[in-house]
């Protein structure tokens, strides 16, 4: 779990303080963030609480932001935006080493309780926002993953007038446990009638969801995550020096590993790297990635056949890591079909996304690779491409919308955001 709070506004010169003008209770002014551990669902969470807060136009405070304040506001929230990213990165990397890590600090100053909330402990959080609450106003929380299902719930019953509760992915429980849930479309699948099709009869009763949505569900096509227009144009920026230089097109190949619900082996490694050679003609450079899936089988057959070509770099896995660079500066992108935030993420630039693999998933993943080709977002690997014809669609754009109604369903309660 990690403790935010939402930054103060700028000082106002005129007019009544805004405790006066609309109630010291009404403005969300911090939130936590409650994670499972696994960068998946994290990212969606943290995805979804920064393009909250980077709506406010408000300058960052604290620690060395105030010796930035001379930037221009565009400029400084960029910076602050990068160094909060590398301290979210190093903090993941030492807490696996299993050593301590200051916190980093708040853009307050201070932190109203939420630094002596290092765990996800549902007593101290809602003590924290009971205690609080007549003089910090509610707490927003934002959580993600199965793991977090239980503790959010319980935050939202035991403070239900002082919190609004967020919680991103279904959670296979009643709905109403929540303010807000965040699911992509594909969750409610069991509901078709191929997917009833696909269950006997005497177990469909336990497949989850078994109700539509109702009001307070916001349906996504992917997952959400942290990348948009900002964040891509300051990784441009920050990777400029590397791949600038790249012959084009570039083409970026992101290779995951199987899932219950896509199922492979060396088989479609086998297929992929020949699919890749034969594309190679129309590459000027290629990126490849691995995630923490892949399997060293699938990864070796990848090194034996691509490792040795001069237009092919195949990353490490040492720091630091290149993806931000690689969403930033790819021409188009070869994606397997195991990871649907892989997928999101790239469908969010606008870019080419050929997908390898889809033919293999079966089940909520299958409807998610259906409803991206339909939209026209992604097109399958055949190996017949040619990288450089470039095509485009509406960008993936959960995140945003979202926020959107996450500050709708606020202001149905009588709350918003700090402004």
């Amino acid at each position: 779990m990690r403790p935010i709070r939402l930054p103060e506004p700028p000082s106002p010169t005129t007019g009544v303080p805004e405790i006066f003008e609309s109630g010291a209770n009404s403005v969300v002014r911090r939130a936590v963030v409650i994670g499972n551990g696994f960068p998946g669902s994290e990212n969606q969470s943290i995805g979804l609480f920064i393009l909250l807060l980077m709506q406010r136009v408000t300058r960052p405070r604290g620690g060395m932001n105030e010796w930035l304040h001379w930037l221009p506001v565009s400029l400084h929230k960029k910076l602050d935006y990068v160094m909060r990213h590398i301290y979210n990165y190093w903090r993941l990397v030492i807490a696996a080493r299993g050593k301590k890590l200051s916190a980093l600090p708040s853009e307050n100053g201070g932190s109203v309780g939420l630094s002596t909330v290092l765990e996800a402990d549902v007593k101290q959080i809602v003590n924290m926002a009971l205690e609080t609450f007549e003089k910090d106003g509610p707490l927003l929380v934002i959580a993600s993953g199965r793991d977090t299902i239980s503790v959010a719930s319980s935050i939202k019953r035991l403070a239900s007038d002082n919190v609004f509760v967020v919680q991103i992915q279904h959670p296979r429980s009643h709905l109403n446990r929540f303010d807000l849930v965040i699911t992509p479309r594909h969750d409610y699948y069991p509901l078709t009638p191929q997917a009833q099709e696909q269950v006997p009869w005497f177990l469909r009763k336990w497949i989850t969801p078994r109700e539509p949505p109702d009001g307070h569900v916001v349906l996504t096509v992917g997952a959400l995550h942290q990348i948009d227009f900002a964040a891509l144009r300051v990784a441009a920026s920050t990777w400029h020096d590397e791949f600038a230089p790249l012959p084009k097109p570039l083409l970026v190949v992101n290779i995951g590993g199987p899932t219950r619900c896509c199922r492979y082996g060396t088989d479609l490694a086998k297929q992929l790297t020949a699919n890749l050679l034969s594309v190679l003609a129309s590459c000027g450079s290629v990126r490849i990635s691995f995630s923490n899936r892949t399997s060293e089988k699938v990864s070796n057959i990848v090194f034996k056949e691509l490792g040795n070509n001069p237009k092919v770099y195949i990353w490490d896995g040492k720091e630091p890591n290149p993806h931000m660079g690689h969403l930033a500066w790819a021409d188009a992108f070869v994606i397997t079909a195991d990871s649907v935030s892989m997928i999101s993420e790239a469908c969010s630039t606008g870019k080419p996304v050929y997908v390898m693999g889809s033919e293999r998933c079966t089940w909520k993943l299958s409807d998610f690779h259906k409803s991206l080709k339909e939209r026209g977002v992604v097109r399958p690997f055949t190996g017949s491409e040619d990288i450089s014809e470039s095509w485009s669609y509406p960008p993936l754009n959960d995140t945003a919308q979202a926020a959107h109604r996450v500050h709708a369903a606020l202001a149905e309660r009588g709350l918003r955001l700090r402004p």
